[in-house]
């Protein structure tokens, strides 16, 4: 069973469109990194520097091998000077209701 991977990142005033675009030429990478099965890219509404990424990963295991790809060579350095370094990351399995 996959599960459901929420990060939200906070842009600063004025970059939102910046982290857009950085996220647009970099998911490639992650789309094609092992267990992805997803990843889509939202903007909160009333809070446009909020930006969710809703991601969908065959195990939690695919998502930790991911994220430690993105600390090391992964990385994506041009995103630092555009967010805040605030980051929530949260974990949800699918639950049948």
């Amino acid at each position: 069973m996959s599960i459901l991977v929420l990060l939200e990142i906070e842009a600063n005033a004025g970059s939102e469109d910046a982290v857009i675009d950085v996220l647009r030429r970099n998911l490639g990478d992650t789309r094609a990194r092992h267990g992805c099965e997803s990843v889509t890219v939202h903007q909160d509404q009333d809070r446009p520097t909020s930006i969710l990424l809703v991601e969908r990963w065959a195990t939690r295991g695919d998502d930790a091998a991911y994220r430690a790809w993105r600390a090391g060579e992964g990385a994506i350095t041009e995103m630092a000077p555009l967010v805040t370094g605030r980051r929530t990351l949260r974990y949800y399995d699918d639950v049948d209701a």
